[in-house]
Formats: C-alpha cells, structure tokens, sequence
C-alpha cells in the first residue's frame, strides 16, 4: 500500500521539484547526454551488449560514489573473472568519470527514475543477477523490484548519519518496507549496526566491514598531469601550496583572504581550489579578483602568461585525487560555511595535513577519530584557519606527525574492499537458495 501511494504521488512530486532540477542541469550542461536513460530508454547497441551478459546492476550518484563502485567492481573482478556489471550513475559529472575508468566488462549507464513504470522496462533491459547500491541509494521502486524478481539486494559502504538515522525513525512505518528488503548491508563503524537494525534490517543481514573510501591499499595517486600543469603556470615544486578540495560558496573567498594574508611570511604561497561544482568557477574567478588576486583556470594552462598566478582554479572533473598530490596543505570543503563536509581520505592517502571546519556530518565517524587521534585539525572558524595554516608551513614536523597519525587510523580500514567483495559474492548462492526454497 505505501509503495503504490508512493507511485501516484511521484509524478507530482517529480513536478514539484521539476524547475530546480531542470536549472541544474542547465547549469552542470550536458543534460541532453543519453537523456532517454533517465526514463529505461536505451538504444539498440546498448540492449544488444546487455543481452550477452550475465550482469551485476551496481548503482551509484555521482563521482564518490562512483569511485567506491570502481574499487569493488575490480574486487569482484578478481574472484569471478567473467564478472560484468552494470554502473548506473545520477550526475553528468559521475557519468563522465566512471565512462573515463570503466574496463571491457562494465557498461556504464544513466540512472533511470524511480518511478514503477520506468524501473520495471529498466531492470527487463539490464536483466541483472544482483543489485548493489554505493552508501545512500536506497530507492523504493529499485528495491522492491529486486525483492518481487528474486534478486539479492545489497547496500555497500552504507553510509547513514545521526541525522538521517532521526529523520528516518520519524517516518519509520514508511521507510522500513523499503530497507526490509535488503539482503546484505555493509557498514563502516561498529555502531552503525544498531541503526541499521532500528530502521528495520534483520541484524544478521549487516556486516561491519569498514570503508571502501577509507582502503588504503585500493588508491594510487599519479602526481605527473598536476605538475606538467603546474610548470605551464610557472609553479615550480618547491612552492607552499594550499589545497581547498571540493569547496563551497563562501570557503573560496576565506582561503583567497587568508592566502593574501600569509603571503607577507610566505611569498611563493600559492591557492589551488577544486570547487564541489565545476560550474562556479567564473563566479569564484571573479570573487576572487576582487580580493586583488591573479587567477588562472587549470584549462588555460597551454596559454599561460609567464607571471606565476595566486590561484589555479580547477574547471575539470575526475582529476581531484591526483591533484591532491603537489598539496602542502589541505583544507577540504563544505565543513566552514556549509554542513555535511567532504571526504578527507584522498589527501591523506596522499600523504597531506588536512584541516576541515565545524561541519563534518558526512563523515563524523571519521572526523572525529582523526581529530582525537590527532591526525587532523578541526578549525572553527577562519581565523583559526589562518592560524593553523601558519603553524604547519612553519613547523613541517608537527605536519608530517599529522599525516603519519592519519594513516594509521585509516588502516583499519584495509581491505575493506575485498572483505565486502566476498560478501557481495556469497550474497547470490545464499539469496537464490533462499528463493528456491520458497518456490519448493
């Protein structure tokens, strides 16, 4: 009964949220890319390569995502060599970068809408043996599809925050349906168990694995691309450099003024942002110019002028891992002047001092073993930003601890990658079992 209410009020709410949505992606471009995926309308060759494959549907959002579902899809690659998959993604951006890393045995996809009619015509096109969901994608009409046809459901690198876990028990009775039918749910901390089992996942059915974010062994950072770009500006490598990765409104003018600032102690000291949205970077570019600031786009590298500029603004997708290499310093975005924060494990792994603000709900979990493990600085505001920043160019000893504390506490987390392959692999001879027998 919810799920058919949930079908009949769709449609209006798929208008409700229609103009936001459509600006969007007006704004990110390249809507009108495979658009027809969105609805369960693939092409011929599309179809014909999906009906020669036994496949896995692994569904994700956007670039993070996508990246967790690369690592296991290679996980998954190992243990069954004839292994092909199915990557559906929700963003142009996370579209762009896992058609940019996907091998021979994937096919990379549009997320279709999940309204009944548009998910049923999908899964009778991708034909799949299992669904795997990446962290927060737990769709009530993909879900239950998968439930009616048999298929094993599985919810990797389950990621739910204290405040999504109270806005879920609020409307529990409308929510546990949909999490009921889940077969396997990977989580990443110990206490993430008991929330799962408050929103109505039988306990036996969670595993505690740890992140595959978090894996250490799973990440490879290649440096060469960042500094060709680089010696195009005229930034040679032994400049200080502060990072702001995945950055919001607001954050890129706090680190334009305290770059400004330092700048008296430190006079090489250059800015490198990579804005959470690519399309801001005319915006960013003209805030920050107001600050007296020289800025130079990343794809403006092959025209450069020969002043060095202040900043380099990144305006190109799938690059941000490498980047974090010729780092000195990273603050990561969305935590001063926004909430949820992003993902601080990339320059960790990639060997640099993090700083993030007051505003780390995404992943508080880690946050916070990083902070009471001083693996990290938490600042509060942007003077304390400034502060910090000062300290670790000035003492790159205390930086060098924070990075050696960050990666031990990131190590718990080995192999989580190939811990949740096996379980993902086990989950199909365990779930058709169980169908069989109901059949019997």
């Amino acid at each position: 009964m919810i799920r058919l209410f949930y079908n009949l009020l769709y449609p209006l709410g798929l208008l409700l949220f229609l103009p936001g949505q459509i600006s969007k992606l007006l704004r990110r471009g390249n809507y009108r890319h495979k658009f027809g995926q969105r609805f369960g309308i693939y092409d011929r060759d599309v179809q014909s390569r999906l009906a020669a494959h036994r496949c896995t549907w692994i569904h994700a959002v956007s670039v993070g995502e996508v990246a967790v579902a690369l690592k296991l899809s290679a996980k998954l690659k190992e243990l069954d060599p004839e292994f092909f998959c199915v990557l559906t993604t929700t963003t142009t951006t996370g579209f762009a970068f896992a058609t940019q890393e996907a091998g021979d045995g994937m096919e990379v996809l549009y997320s279709p809408l999940d309204f009944w009619p548009i998910m049923r015509r999908a899964y009778a096109v991708i034909r799949p043996s299992r669904v795997v969901l990446v962290e927060a994608e737990v769709w009530p009409n993909l879900a239950a599809e998968a439930r009616e046809r048999g298929l094993p459901l599985a919810l990797v690198n389950a990621r739910l925050s204290l405040r999504s876990e109270r806005r879920f028990r609020r409307f529990l009775f409308l929510v546990a349906p949909t999490f009921r039918c889940l077969d396997l749910v990977c989580v990443q901390e110990p206490e993430d168990i008991e929330r799962w089992i408050a929103l109505g996942v039988p306990g036996k059915r969670i595993h505690q694995v740890g992140s595959i974010k978090y894996d250490p062994a799973e990440t490879k950072v290649n440096p060469d691309l960042p500094l060709q770009v680089l010696r195009a500006f005229g930034i040679d490598g032994d400049r200080p450099i502060l990072f702001g990765g995945s950055t919001h409104a607001g954050e890129e003018e706090i680190l334009g003024e305290i770059l400004r600032k330092l700048r008296a102690d430190f006079p090489a000291f250059t800015l490198i942002i990579a804005p959470r949205h690519v399309e801001r970077v005319a915006e960013i570019r003209t805030r920050l110019a107001r600050l007296g600031l020289s800025v130079s786009l990343r794809s403006e590298a092959e025209t450069a002028r020969t002043a060095p500029p202040d900043c380099v603004l990144l305006d190109s997708t799938g690059e941000l891992q490498n980047w974090y290499a010729v780092a000195t310093i990273v603050f990561i975005g969305k935590s001063l002047t926004a909430r949820g924060g992003q993902n601080p494990v990339e320059p960790i792994l990639a060997g640099k001092p993090v700083l993030f603000g007051p505003h780390m709900e995404n992943f508080s979990a880690l946050a916070q073993a990083l902070v009471a493990n001083e693996a990290a600085i938490q600042i509060l505001d942007p003077n304390s930003l400034q502060e910090k920043i000062a300290w670790l160019l000035r003492d790159r000893e205390a930086a060098w601890r924070l990075v050696a504390n960050a990666q031990a506490v990131l190590a718990r987390h080995s192999g989580a990658a190939g811990r949740t392959a096996m379980l993902v692999m086990n989950l199909e001879s365990t779930a058709h079992f169980r169908v069989e027998t109901i059949r019997k």
